[in-house]
């Protein structure tokens, strides 16, 4: 069974493409179950779809990374070659090693990140519970998630990382003098949103919002922070009220458009507004950037803030890399060792063979009244000639270039306990 992947990230595709290729929870059972469709050559598959990244993982008899593209392209219609260009094509051994760089954190713009690993579990859930995962790549992500533990918990991959949500809170600094005078506006209610509301809690803001699709939802995380919730119907009318909006939902459109911007800063007499969108696809037009007194950050905006000081710890990323080279060679070792499943169930089907005929055989002796120590001998004669008739011939008919090896084989199957 060979695996492949087929992906594109942040450091490989602008925000504007990757956005094409966001999967919402709602689509990936229809794109799953339609790759599997359209190519039977991709018995196996998984979609991991995130801010910064969208990733295919396929098993299959043979590798078909060009089919796996194709498809791609034609799901977020774009062309071939503009895809190919911001794509990574790996199979085999690059394709594990990749997986478990990715479920270790060593792939993300926040190095050492937990978050990451929780969406490839979800990925692995989804694929599992629509029938598109399988033994091949349901042990590559197990043993992925193994990996990840031990370097979580034996390297210091993690420390003195920068967050997103406190690079958020680092350019909202470099803005407003005092966060403490800032009334701020979360767009979202998710794990993301979750992280800012706590780090931006800590600077003790004079208000936190939070609109939400769900009111509930919105309702419960701003009660744990003091804040109150209101409905995404009544963004436009309300968002001039807010000098900071942070905003990432699973929104397919923007949420917030050019023109509420704009009536928004009339509203403030142009007083400024920080905007972080940290979605994909986006929550805020992108055009709302060039508007004068609109500070707009993307999430690739702020991968230089998370990036500082990785430097310091490489010496934890080679200690990971150990890790994980020693948990590539133990999959590529099952992945090789699982060739030899197909004989062996051969085997299997054809030593019960043999056991049914000889069986048969005996049962019909005994019937007859043959004496029992005369059936045994019989069963056990015949499965003796049966077992051997294979490795005799062999020997009869070997080539004369051949002789020595036939003649090794045979004592290392028969002859050696």
């Amino acid at each position: 069974m060979a695996v492949w992947t087929l992906g594109l990230n942040h450091r490989t595709a602008p925000i504007d493409l990757r956005e094409r290729f966001a999967f919402a929870s709602e689509r990936l059972e229809h794109c799953l179950s339609g790759l599997r469709q359209k190519f039977e050559s991709h018995k196996e598959v998984t979609i991991l779809s995130t801010c910064n990244r969208t990733e295919i993982y396929c098993a299959g008899d043979q590798t078909h990374l060009n089919q796996t593209l194709a498809w791609l392209a034609e799901t977020g219609k774009t062309q071939i070659d503009k895809l190919a260009s911001h794509t990574y094509r790996l199979e085999g051994d690059a394709s594990a090693r990749h997986a478990f760089r990715v479920a270790s954190g060593l792939d993300s713009m926040v190095l050492g990140e937990t978050q990451i690993l929780g969406q490839l579990k979800d990925a692995v859930k989804f694929a599992t519970d629509t029938g598109a995962l399988g033994t091949t790549l349901n042990q590559l992500f197990q043993r992925s998630f193994a990996v990840a533990k031990e370097v979580r918990s034996t390297t210091e991959i993690g420390a003195h990382s920068i967050s997103m949500a406190a690079a958020c809170v680092r350019l909202a600094s470099g803005i407003f003098e005092n966060i403490k005078d800032t009334h701020i506006l979360f767009v979202g209610a998710g794990e993301m949103i979750e992280l800012c509301v706590a780090h931006f809690a800590n600077k003790s803001p004079r208000s936190i919002t939070i609109a939400n699709r769900s009111v509930e939802r919105a309702d419960a995380l701003a009660a744990l922070h003091g804040g109150k919730c209101i409905a995404l119907a009544d963004l436009p009318k309300r968002l001039h009220e807010f000098d900071v909006v942070i905003s990432c939902t699973a929104s397919t459109l923007p949420l917030i458009g050019l023109g509420a911007v704009q009536s928004a800063l009339r509203a403030r007499k142009n007083r400024p507004i920080f905007m972080v969108d940290l979605a994909v696809p986006r929550d805020i037009e992108p055009e709302v950037k060039k508007l004068s007194n609109i500070y707009l950050y993307t999430v690739d905006d702020l991968k230089d803030i998370i990036q500082s000081g990785q430097e310091n710890r490489q010496a934890a990323v080679l200690d990971a890399e150990v890790i994980i080279d020693e948990g590539v060679q133990k999959f590529m070792s099952w992945l090789e060792h699982r060739k030899d499943v197909p004989l062996i169930r051969e085997l299997n089907l054809q030593a019960d063979a043999w056991r049914q005929a000889e069986l048969s055989k005996a049962r019909k002796q005994i019937e007859k009244g043959d004496d029992l120590d005369a059936v045994l001998e019989s069963l056990s004669m015949g499965l003796m000639k049966k077992m051997l008739n294979g490795p005799l011939r062999e020997l009869h008919h070997a080539q004369s270039g051949q002789i020595d090896v036939t003649h090794e084989a045979i004592r290392h199957m028969f002859l050696k306990a």
